[in-house]
């Protein structure tokens, strides 16, 4: 039988999401905190929900894709979705939260006899437009084959381990997307003060071993110095905090992390929380400034 499927918040993520499980063909319940932004999904015949706990009554899956832990335990716990999802329904969150934080809603969620998927998702805006998000699941392995088709409406999903893992692998991928624009705001900056054209440089340097997604997607919007999110930088800010807490509780240190994550505090204290991650270029020209001739100006393009 076709699942049921409810999907709340109905953001900048969410929205692209919920629409490609709509034209996948799963009869699809939509909520969102403000009503207009879920009303766009009615061209797709999905039913719009006048609150979280009237969303998720029939459904077999319930997917939510909102800002941290707090939004979701809010809308499982203060507003309703728990107590009003049918036993054995499967709560996929979706979200990028605390390993920790995503156990303990297992746990509670456990209790009720509801089934948890922790799902958090990588590719930006553009993935979930094309439906190709890398989606890493935690969770029990019969859930995930249940869920799977779903979740393959909206990109790749690949089960890495036990509730939490999913998480952990997002924060893993946080990482190594931070230090990667770190470095590539780094050589963008140096091929500039050399003399060099940064665009060239960039040109030069694909299909060496600095080849990656980061330099494709991400060197092409520093050298448009493009700062519309994207992933803006108070969500980077955000998992890279996670990550460092995370870190800490495990025993280890990640001193490039924490340098990166300093990076973009200092940038978000300046005012560009809502510019996209690549941005950092910003805070490292902001850096340099007494040394660098003919600066180019910190705000780029409109956000």
């Amino acid at each position: 039988m076709t699942p049921n499927v409810t999907f709340l918040g109905i953001g900048r993520m969410g929205q692209s999401m919920a629409t490609n499980i709509a034209r996948a063909g799963f009869p699809l319940t939509v909520w969102n905190r403000t009503q207009g932004k879920a009303e766009a999904l009615a061209t797709h015949h999905a039913t719009i929900a006048d609150n979280p706990a009237e969303a998720v009554a029939e459904a077999d899956i319930v997917c939510t894709c909102v800002t941290d832990a707090d939004a979701v335990s809010e809308i499982l716990f203060k507003r309703g979705v728990a107590e009003a999802m049918k036993r054995g329904a499967i709560f996929c969150d979706m979200s990028s939260i605390a390993p920790l934080a995503e156990q303990e809603f297992d746990t509670q969620l456990t209790k009720l006899g509801l089934r948890h998927l922790d799902a958090p998702v990588s590719g930006g805006t553009q993935g979930a437009e094309l439906g190709s998000l890398a989606i890493m699941v935690g969770g029990e392995k019969d859930t995930f084959v249940e869920a799977t088709p779903v979740l393959a409406a909206m990109g790749r999903p690949f089960r890495v381990g036990p509730c939490g893992a999913g998480q952990l692998t997002k924060l893993c991928n946080q990482v190594i997307v931070a230090i990667s624009i770190a470095g590539l705001s780094e050589s963008m900056l140096l091929a500039e003060a050399g003399g060099a054209d940064p665009s060239a440089v960039r040109d030069a340097l694909r299909g060496g071993f600095a080849e990656s997604r980061v330099l494709q997607e991400h060197g092409g919007r520093i050298l448009e110095r493009n700062w519309s999110p994207g992933a803006p930088v108070r969500n980077m800010l955000k998992d890279l905090n996670t990550v460092l807490t995370t870190a800490e509780r495990c025993g280890i240190e990640l001193p490039l992390l924490g340098l990166v994550r300093d990076f973009y505090d200092k940038l978000s204290a300046r005012g560009f929380a809502e510019h996209d991650q690549t941005s950092l270029l910003l805070e490292l020209e902001h850096r340099n400034a007494p040394h660098r001739v003919g600066n180019k100006p910190d705000s780029g393009p409109e956000v």
